[in-house]
Parts: C-alpha cells; structure tokens; sequence
C-alpha cells in the first residue's frame, strides 16, 4: 500500500510511570501518548512486522498499532491480573489448535464427555461452549429466507393490498426481494465472467504451445514469438497480460479464477437458494420459536473434520488471546483470558435466535466481554437481539462489534446487530462498541478501503487490515475484515477487565473509547480515491484504539 505525504501531525510525549499493586488495579503515573508530532518516517514493514503490526506503536514504529507491546513492556509488565472470559460468538473455534488449545475456557461444573448435564443448564457436555447451529455449514443469506418465507403471501400485491398488522413485513419482503434479485443478476454476471476467462485461459494455452513448437510458454517467449494468424495473435496479448499480472504460473493462474467460480457459484447454490432449508434439514428448529433455548450440540468446532468453516471463528479467537510469549505463532492482545467458544455463524447469514441464545449463553456462562465479528443488513427479529444485548448490559458484560466491510456509512444504512438506529443518537445500551478498521499506512490511506464508518453509528477504528492469527489445524494466515479489528479491541477490553475487575463494562467501554489516538488529516473513505474526509469524522470518537492509553485512562476511573 502506497504511503503518501503525510499532512502535518503534531508531537508525542511519554512517559513510562511508576506502577504499584493494589485490589482496584494498578496505580499507573504515566503520560497518555498524543499523536501530536511531525516528521513521521515513511517506512516499508518486514515480514515479521507485517505479521505483528496491530501490535506495534506510532511514535516508536511508524505503525498506528494499539501499542500493545509498549503497554506490556512499560506500564504492566511486573501486574498479572485477573483471569477474564471472552467469548466469541462466531463460526465455530479449533479449540486444538496449538496457539489456543492453553487459553481455552473449561466450564468448571461440566464432566467431559459423560452425556451428562451436569450444570443443569440445559447443555449436555458444554465443556468449552456451545454450537448453536449443530451440523450446519452452507446456508441462506437473511434476505433469501425473507423472500422464501413471504414470497407466497406477498408476491403481486402492493401495499394498499396487505392488511396493517402485516404492512412492516411487506416492506421488509419488498426490500429484500429487490435487493436479491440483484444480488443473483451480479454474482451470475461475474460467474459468467469468471468461465469465461478461464475458457479462454486454457484454449490460449493450448494454442500459443502448439505455435511455439516446443519452446517453453514463458513471457519472454511470447514477446519474441512471430505469427500471422489474428488469432493467435489476440491470444498472445491476452496471456502476455495474465502473466505480466499474476505470474508465469498458468495452473496457478487456472486455480485462482477457479476459485472465484466456486465462490460465486456458492452464492448461487447457497445464500441465494431459495429451496435450501439447512437449519429444518439439519437442526430441526424453528428459528421464530424463541421459547425453545435448548438445540444444537458442543462441537464448537463445526461439523467439518478438517475444521474449515471454523477459519474465521479461530482467527478471530487467535487476535484476542493465542498464548502471548511461547516462541508459537503469534502473540494475541490479552493475557489472563478464557476463550469460550460459540459456534453461531453459518456460511451466509446468521440467524436471530442463535445470536440471542449465544450471547445470553455466553452471560450465564462467565464471559465478561463478548466478540460478535458478523453481520447483516435485514433483520426479521432485531428486538430479540437487542434485548439479548440488553441483557448482557444488566449483567455487567461488553460486547464487541465488527462495523462491517461494506465501505458504506452505517449513518445512512443500518446493519445489525447494532445499539441504536441511526436517527436516534441515543445508544439503547452502554455496554456495546462498534469497531471500524485501518490499516498499517498512516496516511491518506488509514482507513480500511472496505471498512464501514459513521459519526453516529461507529464508535472507534482499530488493526484490521491484513492481520497474521490462528487458523484451523495449527497454521497461521492473514486475514482482514472489521471482523479482525473486532477482536484487537475485545482484547484490549479483556485486558482493562484484568487488571481492573471492578470497573464495569460502561467504564471499560468510556476508556477504550475515549483514550485512542486521533487525527484531523483527510483519508480516502470506502475505497474511493476521490472522497476524502477528517479521520476524526468517522466515527463517534474520531480515535484509534490505543491499549497503553486505555491503561493509563482506566486506572483514574
């Protein structure tokens, strides 16, 4: 990513402080860094760096990390804490892995493996969490259970035709209809497209060996090669064009367009497949029966023996907690952290219920912070879930929230779940924290291209763009998303939850909130060059996440 002149920033003083022990916390006198300083040096990220860069500092590394590792070194290092429960609420967690597996919760009343309820919570065997979604992988998005639900009761009829208690689901039917049908109409054009490339690809390649008799398919080759067939011709230009973009690697070339094909066919198959019913196929529950709580099983790590569609889930569970300083992988932000698993997000969209049921399981459970990386712009059931987030406030629980990655102003359009409409400033809870995210170059190009934001609707950015985390199977990959940034601030917040137990989850959400670094400068929003705006007129704080300063702040409350 392309770093370009900076605009004039101002200066940074730190300090490191003196920290005493005590039952509230640690006393820290330090000073809270300020992005206040010109003459930032411009500079590339090793590899290494690239893999820990939502770690790093802004003043020491040139990086616009959350200066975790300065944190530990500086304010916390001689303070241990005490242990706090995160759940994350997600695609399911390979509770095996080797970066995890140390870090992973036990629920301390349950025997493993007896068929037992031994809690008398209604969850036979929860050692480690709970799956929600049982066998389910593959399944609609939101919009295309809409249309499959109503679709007999609404289809031809206009508003003045439907009765008044059934008028807000005739909207609801109509927008999502709309939205479908062009959803389908894309994805078959880019199928379409994506076919039609690698037909290409492949009678290119056939061809162009036949006319360089013998010689090797190579850039150069192609460049010397002479013929007077159009043909032919138009096919050398089209394979000098892939080759100059992604390689000499034609199969690997042939694999990558593969993979768009099988990821919009899919879509096809799956989010948009009004006949696909896996949840009364495969779990055999009513998603609208809020009363039945009990369904599901406790293989948090999905279905799947090779643990793929838990990916997600594990790379976000790696950024909060993978164990810090065992020479393994990577360092996640917290120490003294529990990882509950939650398994309640499918391939497509999550329903409702299991996120209600999977945050009010993860309170009665233990979890002091929740992480929900997911979302969706319909919700048939948003009371449901607003009331489960309800619950986790009354409870003393903060919930952490990715803003999504549609590049679009969540003042202008709602995604769910979220703690308030967006002509309402007034949040419904106090114990929920929206995260856009941004990237390692600070710039004109901090904010994640695909990030949302919103002065109303987003409260902080933090580390989201290409992130090195926990992957199913113990390996490690880099990943990006809000979804990412999520979990970096669920970590701070487990982190603040340590050291101070006595805060409650609005204090927690005031310090992470309020404490971050901000800027004034003009960045690129939604991925488009030609739409600027102020850093700190993107969300409701305007800040970056910083965990030293987060520290600093809390231990005055």
């Amino acid at each position: 990513m392309k770093f370009n002149s900076l605009k004039k920033v101002t200066g940074l003083v730190f300090a490191s402080g003196l920290m005493i022990s005590c039952a509230s916390g640690p006393k820290i006198d330090a000073t809270p860094l300020t992005n206040d300083f010109s003459d930032v040096k411009k500079s590339s990220l090793s590899e290494d760096a690239r893999k820990s860069w939502a770690h790093m500092d802004l003043v020491k590394d040139t990086v616009p990390g959350m200066s975790t590792q300065r944190a530990y070194d500086e304010l916390i290092k001689d303070y241990e804490g005490k242990e706090v429960i995160v759940a994350i609420v997600d695609s399911g967690i390979d509770i095996e892995h080797e970066d995890l597996k140390d870090v992973v919760w036990v629920n301390p009343k349950e025997v493993a493996n007896n068929n037992v309820d031994d809690d008398n919570n209604g969850y036979v065997d929860d050692v480690h969490g709970w799956n929600f979604l049982g066998d389910i992988v593959e399944e609609n998005l939101e919009m295309t259970r809409i249309v499959r639900d109503y679709q007999d009761q609404f289809e031809g009829k206009t508003l003045s035709d439907v009765s008044a208690e059934d008028k807000e689901k005739f909207v609801m039917y109509k927008a999502a209809k709309a939205e479908l049908d062009k959803e389908i109409q894309e994805t078959q054009a880019n199928l379409g497209y994506y076919n039609n490339l690698i037909e290409q690809l492949t009678t290119a390649q056939k061809n162009l060996t036949d006319s360089l008799k013998g010689e090797d398919l190579t850039l150069e080759n192609l460049k010397n090669m002479q013929s007077d067939d159009e043909k032919i011709n138009q096919q050398k230009m089209f394979l000098m064009n892939i080759m100059s973009n992604v390689g000499e690697d034609l199969e690997k070339a042939k694999k990558q367009l593969q993979g768009g094909i099988d990821y919009y066919g899919n879509r096809v198959d799956s989010h948009f497949n009004l006949d696909l019913n896996a949840r009364a196929e495969k779990l055999g529950d009513d998603e609208n029966d809020f009363t039945a709580s009990i369904y599901g099983n406790n293989q948090v790590a999905g279905p799947d023996p090779k643990k793929e569609d838990a990916k997600h889930g594990t790379h976000v569970a790696g950024i909060v907690a993978a164990k810090r300083n065992n020479d393994i992988g990577m360092d996640g932000v917290a120490e003294n952290v529990r990882i509950m698993a939650v398994r309640a997000v499918p391939d497509g969209d999550e329903y409702d219920k299991d996120i209600a049921m999977g945050i009010r399981y993860a309170v009665d459970n233990g979890a002091k912070v929740i992480n929900t990386s997911f979302g969706k712009y319909h919700s048939p059931h948003p009371d449901k879930v607003n009331e489960a987030i309800a619950y986790a406030a009354k409870h003393d629980v903060l919930i952490i929230n990715a803003a999504g990655n549609e590049g679009i102003d969540l003042d202008e359009k709602r995604v769910y779940p979220n703690d308030q409409w967006p002509e309402n400033e007034n949040e419904i809870v106090s114990n929920f924290i929206n995260v856009g995210s941004i990237t390692p170059s600070y710039g004109e190009n901090l904010v994640s291209g695909f990030s949302n934001y919103g002065l109303k609707s987003v409260d902080v950015f933090s580390p989201g763009s290409a992130i090195y985390a926990t992957t199913p199977l113990d390996k490690y990959e880099f990943l990006q998303g809000t979804s990412m940034a999520s979990p970096n601030v669920a970590g701070v917040a487990a982190v603040l939850r340590s050291l101070f137990p006595k805060l409650s989850a609005e204090q927690i959400k005031d310090a992470i909130v309020n404490s971050g670094l901000t800027t004034d400068m003009e960045v690129i929003v939604g991925g488009n060059a030609e739409d600027m705006r102020p850093f700190n007129k993107l969300s409701k704080s305007g800040k970056m996440v910083n965990l030293y300063n987060a520290i600093i702040y809390a231990s005055k409350l």
